[in-house]
């Protein structure tokens, strides 16, 4: 150990005027060819490491935006269908005060009868019967026979009754008849469903006058309904078959496959008129 010690001081001084010479002549000058030499492939190397570093420290920027971004992305599109979600409840809530308004304002403007609102929760409008189910039954003081009515006009009446709801027969129902007369002209007749789910007025007397755009509207009599409920506007008309009658086709105002609230008119009691039986000749 104590033997390799001078050797040790001999390299390292050896080193020291090695470095001290090198340290001196680049001072005066005399390594700057060599270092004009060695300066271009360090340059080189060092804007090629340069250049990889920026792009994995670009590569690194790019995946962290791109991950900021999906984050964002979930978010707005989380945020946009609760916005779809509040939007549609809000169209909802508009069309049923819309729909709420216009029955108020016909309520307002018919005080002598008494309403209750009703849901439609029910429909067949497809087969041979057309009627539609309310959410309104006994239990809220319904019973057969109450006309259904919206703001357009007549849509039918109560024909059966549960505990909370009750079937409503359309005035489109192939078995409805409603006595009827035509608002300008007075003619008198009776509004039928067909098959299609339209209005006919049938039973108009030959003398009369029937001329299309003519309100159709109740004539209460029979009892049935109360007088002057619209059920549409004629269309066109021509001879029955029998070429004893007028008939007219009448175009309702009401959309009957898109009812959602109606009102039912419950001070409303019909007249049965066979309790006065048929007169007899004494």
């Amino acid at each position: 150990m104590l033997r390799g010690a001078p050797n040790r001081l001999i390299l390292f001084g050896v080193f020291t005027f090695i470095m001290a010479g090198v340290f001196f002549a680049s001072l005066i000058g005399l390594l700057r060819p060599v270092e004009s030499l060695v300066s271009v492939p360090l340059s080189l190397f060092q804007q090629a490491v340069s250049g990889i570093t920026r792009q994995i420290s670009e590569t690194l920027d790019t995946l962290a935006d791109l991950q900021e971004l999906r984050r964002r992305n979930n978010e707005l599109e989380r945020a946009l269908i609760n916005f779809q979600a509040e939007l549609v409840e809000l169209r909802e809530l508009r069309a049923d005060y819309q729909r709420l308004a216009a029955l108020q304002g016909y309520r307002g403007a018919n005080t002598d009868k008494q309403y209750v609102a009703a849901t439609v929760i029910g429909r067949d409008t497809t087969g041979l019967l057309r009627n539609i189910v309310v959410d309104r039954g006994s239990r809220d003081g319904i019973t057969v026979g109450m006309p259904v009515v919206t703001e357009l006009g007549l849509v039918g009446r109560i024909f059966r009754v549960g505990a909370t709801s009750a079937q409503v027969q359309l005035i489109t129902d192939p078995n409805s008849f409603v006595n009827a007369r035509l608002q300008l002209t007075r003619a008198e007749g009776s509004v039928q469903g067909t098959a299609a789910g339209s209005l006919r007025m049938i039973y108009i007397p030959l003398a009369d006058d029937v001329r299309d755009g003519d309100s159709v509207v109740t004539s209460g009599i029979g009892g049935n309904f109360p007088r002057g409920i619209t059920l549409g506007q004629v269309t066109s008309s021509r001879l029955d078959e029998s070429k004893l009658f007028k008939e007219a086709q009448v175009r309702s105002l009401i959309d009957f496959n898109r009812l959602e609230i109606v009102l039912i008119i419950t001070n409303f009691e019909s007249v049965d008129l066979t309790t006065f039986g048929t007169p007899t000749a004494p």
